[in-house]
This record gives C-alpha cells, structure tokens and sequence, in this order.
C-alpha cells in the first residue's frame, strides 16, 4: 500500500516519547509498505540533516516548521468563539494543509491517490477534510489529561474554564472522528473514556506505548550506588510538576535515611525552577537516556496527572532497573504492584518505598526480573506491531462508515 503518515513529531531521530511511539510505528509499516511522511519540525536544518535516518522507513519525507499554541494570538483568542478548541485553530499551519492537498492530489501516484491516511494525534487528525475521501486511521486519541484537567479543577473558575475547554474538545473530536475509520488510543482507560464521552465512534484499538527490547541488551553503564533518576522534560509541565512534588515532599525523608543517596533528572528543564534540594544534578538534554537508567539504582515516576502510558516506566523495565511510580504514572499499564514494580501515593509511602529498594538489592532484583518478562512479552513492539499492521489492512480495506 501507500500510505501517507501525518505526524506532529519529527522523529529522526526520536527524542520524546511521542517521537519514538510514531519511529517504532514508521519503522513496522516501512517494512511493507511505501510511506511518505509530512511532519512538523522545530528545527528544519536539522530535518533535512536526518535524511540518513529515515532511508529505507519512508520513500519520501518533508517536514515543515511546527506552530506552537500562543494563547494571546489573535486566532486564539477568536477561537474563544468558535466550536473548535483554541489550540486547533491557533496551530492550524497553512504550510501543513498545503502539502496535504498536494499529496492528495498528486497525479503521479498510481490511481491519483494514497490507499491509508494514518494522522497522529489530533493536532494531524485536524487536516482530516482535506483527504478527499482516502481511508484514515486516527492514531493514538488522546482525552484523558483534558478530562482530567475538568474533574479535578479545584475553584468554580477553574472548574468552568475547564469544562469548558473539555466540552468543546470532546465534541470536536466527535466531529474528528466521523472523518475516520478506526481510530487506536494507548490504553483501555483510555479507550473506556472516550466511548463514555465521545459515543460510540466505531472501531477503536487499543495500541499500547512499547519499547523495542532488542535494542536495550547492548546498553551498557557503570552502576552508580544510590542513585534515583527521572527521565523527562519539562516542556511538558506533567514532569516539572512531578519533580516538584518528589524533590519538596519525598527527597528529605529519603536523604535522611540514605544521606548518600543522588537524583538525576534528564531532559529539557526549561529554565524552570525546582524546590531547594541537596544532591540533584540536572543534566538537561541527552542524546541517548538508556545508560543513565541503566546506571540509575531506581527509576522514578511520581507522576501526579496526565493521561497515556509511561515510556519511562517500560525503559527502566528493558533496562532492568527498578521502579517506583504513583498509581497516576503506572495507569494504563497491566503490572502488578510488587510484583513488577512498587507502586506509593503518598510521599511517607513513596520515600518508604524507595528506602526499602535501597536497603533491599534482592528484592529490587525480583522485581527487575519480573518486569523485564512483562515488558519482553507484552510491551515490546516485536510483539504489538503485527496487531498495528493488521489494523492498517483492515482500515485500508474496510468500507466508509
């Protein structure tokens, strides 16, 4: 088939969790199919520099430059009047529905079209009306942060401004989805709320985040005693918000039994401030995180919000490191609390747990084992992407609802 693959990530090479999800995706479907990749980009030099990278995924790739959401933009603050969501229609790029349009309608392709128009993410789902009838695949749906974000709002205004923010989404992305026909999201939480909320849209696969485990066996690194790390940026406030709650609330408990003990946080921190705290090293972005978490004693997700799954939970398993995470950060995930990992929701718990793993190397040993099982077998893309694949068929083949 030919397929033509919207992503709002450029993923050459991947740096984010998003990113590696649509490489992993790209890589499995390049394997049978020609695809041309359109994608934002933040930096276009270094798009075009990636051409190594995707020779032999995508037959071609153009990448055009990627708009952020400015909330005081005159589109955005007219979007306060219409039924789309703010964010839709201040980074609707004009650059983007052009090279659409020309993909469709590109005569030099054999019967003058694509047979599947795979658009990731709603910011991609958003160029929907102009695939002049081609099959889509919606790939990965996302609501739960916006749904979230609602039920948990603390004041009446920010209740209202919330609801308000999740109605308009949810009908919108009922509007979306009738342009598509399947959709995947990451988790069945997921999936569950958005036929609770969005009705019954038709074929909805679940298409979990995963790692590629083969690629994890080589990675090596020196063992760093008593060593915590987060791996994450803070461009998306979910971790800074984390990383605020562990280091103000669990750090003291934990340095006062274990005084040695050392936090690494990687990624992007956005010049963002962070609670006072001894022994935390911030080594901002890093090319490849794998031997800083295979160095780490624990891996940590304190995550406190958000929706999706945990990339840094499944990397930390590949990597047999030991994880400590909040109910919210392992969500979505089929694991069993001290079987795979240990799971606190306090910060007396938290800190409790990570002591224990500390003092406990055999215990972090079983739990290590246990979880590099779960995710060879169940959170490998060896393993997931023939279910992706085999959707794609079926989406191509399937008649219009």
């Amino acid at each position: 088939m030919k397929i033509l693959f919207l992503s709002a990530w450029f993923p050459f090479p991947p740096r984010n969790g998003s990113e590696l999800r649509i490489y992993n995706l790209l890589r499995g479907l390049g394997q049978q199919h020609e695809v041309t990749l359109l994608s934002f980009a933040d930096d276009l030099a270094a798009a075009a520099a990636a051409e190594p990278l995707w020779t032999g995924i995508c037959e071609q790739v153009t990448a055009v430059p990627r708009p952020a959401f400015n909330p005081h933009s005159w589109p955005a603050r007219m979007g306060f009047f219409s039924p789309k969501p703010r964010s839709i229609i201040d980074t609707y790029s004009p650059a983007m529905a052009d090279q659409v349009q020309q993909a469709v309608d590109n005569d030099s392709l054999p019967n003058n079209r694509y047979d599947l128009v795979i658009a990731s993410q709603t910011m991609m789902a958003a160029y929907a009306h102009l695939f002049n009838g081609i099959p889509a695949l919606f790939e990965e749906v996302e609501i739960a942060l916006l749904h979230e974000q609602y039920t948990q709002a603390n004041s009446w205004r920010d209740r209202l401004r919330r609801g308000l923010t999740w109605h308009k989404h949810r009908r919108y992305l009922a509007h979306l989805l009738d342009h598509f026909r399947a959709a995947t999201v990451v988790s069945e939480q997921e999936r569950t709320l958005l036929r609770q909320t969005v009705s019954d849209q038709g074929v909805v696969k679940v298409v979990p985040n995963c790692v590629d485990v083969s690629s994890y066996p080589g990675v090596t690194a020196v063992p760093q005693p008593a060593t915590l790390i987060y791996t994450g940026s803070f461009g998306y406030h979910v971790n800074h918000d984390a990383m605020c709650w562990y280091l103000s609330k669990v750090h003291p408990l934990v340095e006062t039994a274990v005084p040695e003990v050392e936090v690494i946080i990687t990624g992007d921190h956005k010049g963002l401030p962070l609670p006072p705290a001894r022994n935390v090293r911030l080594t901002g972005f890093v090319a490849d995180v794998r031997p800083y978490i295979a160095a780490a004693t624990i891996s940590l997700a304190p995550i406190l919000s958000g929706g999706g799954t945990r990339l840094k939970i499944l990397e930390a398993m590949a990597l047999h490191t030991p994880v400590v995470s909040t109910s919210k950060g392992a969500e979505g995930l089929d694991v069993e609390p001290g079987h795979h990992l240990l799971i606190a929701d306090t910060p007396a718990e938290f800190g409790a747990a990570i002591i224990s793993l500390l003092r406990d190397p055999a215990r972090a040993q079983y739990l290590t084992a246990n979880a590099y099982q779960l995710v060879s077998t169940r959170y490998n893309w060896k393993s997931v992407l023939p279910n992706f694949l085999r959707l794609v068929e079926q989406t191509s083949a399937s008649s219009q609802r």
